[in-house]
């Protein structure tokens, strides 16, 4: 029987190892921007087309490569970072593995154009699918320029599995993001279809994080600091009353290089105990110093999974860290027995010369208050008494004159038992600390969850919207503009059409701002910024967690954030209107979301309590 085991083709192993390596575009972009910053650059230039289908390309003014590095770098395996396994436990580049360069040549056109300072020319490399197509000089600038077409050209089950460009786009921002706060100290831009997305200056960490995420991060960001023998914690929280929905804007770097820890964004959680509301997630930016010998990187491809080998203690240094934070800026209680800033405000204010009486000291502050309140004027207490006494009087009078005016009164007696029950006409709905709604019902008491019930409602209600395109719209008086980040402006543009349908109406404004002209008419909103920005939210949280159409997610995202909240007060028409509406529905017995919107506490059941 003749030997069947084969050893694979370069070309065959490269298109399996870029499974792993390259998932999408994003990734493609991870890898090209983390060899521009181990080669030194300080000036990074990002191009995307298509949200990266078409075109990746990143130029940078690093340290370059010669002909015969620009060429190895394409080998499976080919590394500058690493010469021994001793160096594995040293690393702190953020390439390491050898595989990115040939991975994404597997799956794709690439083109590669190099120089470094002492060499007069460059070189240029033309590779496909794993095939040297040209290598020839070239004149090039200082530094690196890969240009990566054509992702997934012959793999095309890989390309169909690819989003919408709206998508694909949102991840490329969340890498250019993690590397651009990772490395403050580099200018780096970002451009999308020939237009401008980000150009950020090289700064301080502050800076990149406003630069990124907009002005309003300003006010709501706290430095945090904690420096110990096993390793240091620094960066920024956010305050408490700025924490989002979502818990996108949450990054954790080790020696600069972007992780994903459940386990330390508990930590980080923990220490805001107690100022957060209920599923709401803190904005944080963390780096971690630590000796590259207690930790190990190479777990997945990917780089973003860690291993500590004492996570108990990183766990409770950044823990502490944050809680010093919060302190510190007065965000939570907090002791400083250097400062006594928690007892400032309950100092004695220091004596101008001889010491104060106890007499004085105690009730000085009252004598002084007899001394200027003349006793002729304690009689102006009365007046609004008096006020009502003769508003009172007069209204007496009037009954006297018309007595069919009257109320009928009902004096607490056994004998009112036997009286009828009021109607259900007069008054069949009243509310439970405004959040259930209480009717009776034959079988007995019926409660209403007031904000489930009419989420049910506004998500059938947007649904058919979407489904027959014919959402009215209210139109402001005033447009609001609203700026966003790219993706999050991006995220709209994809779903501009289903807006459109449901009543939102706006406008490109430029720099990633649109202006909104107008709103479902059948939502009450004073403030269009406010709903809008919630809706976002909902949105992408809905997309984190499931799997669900676009028009199915614009209708809950938005019934979610329009519908009546707990606290808020219901007249008798309006509690009436709910409840028809609610069971006009096609499955009025849950939320969206799956909650119960109704209970009936059946007579038996209550005459349990009394037994």
């Amino acid at each position: 029987m003749p030997d069947i085991i084969k050893l694979l083709p370069d070309n065959i192993a490269n298109q399996i190892a870029a499974g792993e390596v390259v998932q999408r575009p994003a990734s493609v972009v991870k890898e090209l921007l983390e060899n521009a910053i181990d080669a030194g650059a300080t000036d990074i230039k990002l191009i995307v087309k298509e949200s990266g289908k078409s075109l990746i390309q990143v130029v940078d003014n690093g340290a370059g490569m010669s002909n015969t590095d620009a060429r190895m770098c394409f080998e499976r395996h080919a590394t500058s970072k690493i010469r021994s396994a001793d160096d594995l436990f040293a690393i702190k580049t953020m390439g390491f593995r050898g595989e990115a360069m040939a991975s994404i040549a597997a799956i794709a056109q690439v083109e590669l154009k190099s120089r470094r300072v002492e060499d007069e020319l460059g070189v240029r490399i033309n590779i496909e699918a794993s095939e040297v197509k040209s290598q020839e000089a070239v004149a090039t600038p200082v530094g690196t320029s890969t240009c990566v077409k054509n992702l997934f050209f012959n793999v095309p089950a890989r390309r169909n599995f690819l989003k919408s460009n709206a998508v694909e786009m949102r991840h490329i921002v969340d890498e250019f993001q993690r590397v651009a706060l990772a490395n403050s100290e580099v200018a780096m831009s970002l451009y999308q279809n020939d237009m401008e997305v980000y150009q950020l200056s090289g700064g301080k960490l502050s800076k990149r994080v406003v630069g990124i995420f907009g002005k309003k991060y300003q006010d709501q960001m706290a430095s945090c600091e904690e420096e110990t023998d096993v390793m240091r914690v620094y960066g920024y929280v956010g305050k408490p009353e700025f924490a989002k929905k979502t818990r996108g804007e949450q990054f954790f770097f080790v020696n600069d290089r972007f992780i994903k820890s459940n386990y330390l964004n508990h930590a980080v959680v923990t220490a805001f105990e107690g100022l957060l509301q209920e599923s709401t997630y803190p904005f944080y930016t963390l780096f971690i110093e630590i000796d590259p010998k207690h930790i190990d990187i190479n777990v997945h491809p990917t780089k973003t999974e860690i291993k500590f080998d004492d996570e108990r203690t990183v766990y409770a240094i950044v823990k502490a860290a944050v809680r010093q934070a919060l302190g510190t800026h007065n965000i939570a209680p907090a002791i400083d027995f250097n400062q006594d800033v928690n007892f400032r405000s309950f100092q004695a204010p220091p004596s101008s010369g001889n010491s104060m009486k106890a007499a004085d000291r105690d009730y000085g502050q009252f004598k002084s208050f007899e001394k200027k309140q003349p006793a002729g004027q304690w009689e102006k207490l009365y007046d609004g008494l008096q006020k009502e006494i003769s508003q009172t009087e007069t209204e007496n009078a009037q009954l006297d004159i018309h007595p069919e005016s009257q109320s009928t009164i009902t004096l607490g007696s056994a004998a009112n038992s036997l009286a009828p029950e009021p109607s259900r006409e007069t008054k069949p709905y009243f509310q439970i600390h405004q959040r259930y709604l209480a009717t009776h019902v034959k079988s007995g008491l019926m409660l209403v969850d007031q904000q489930a019930s009419h989420e049910r409602i506004l998500y059938e209600k947007f649904l058919l919207q979407l489904e027959n395109r014919s959402g009215a719209s209210q139109q402001s008086l005033f447009p609001q503009t609203l700026t966003l980040n790219p993706a999050n402006f991006s995220l709209i543009q994809d779903i501009k059409d289903e807006l459109n349908a449901i009543g939102f109406e706006f406008s490109d404004f430029g720099s990633n701002t649109i202006v909104i002209n107008g709103v479902p008419a059948d939502l009450k909103t004073t403030n269009e910024k406010v709903l809008f920005e919630g809706f976002i939210e909902q949105f992408k949280q809905n997309q984190s967690e499931l799997s669900i159409t676009n028009d199915e997610n614009v209708a809950r995202a938005i019934a979610k954030r329009s519908s009546i909240k707990v606290g808020q007060v219901l007249t008798q028409q309006e509690m009436s209107s709910l409840i028809d509406q609610l069971f006009a529905c096609k499955n009025p017995n849950y939320s969206p979301d799956g909650r119960k919107t109704t209970f009936i506490l059946e007579l038996e059941k209550i005459s349990q309590f009394f037994n």
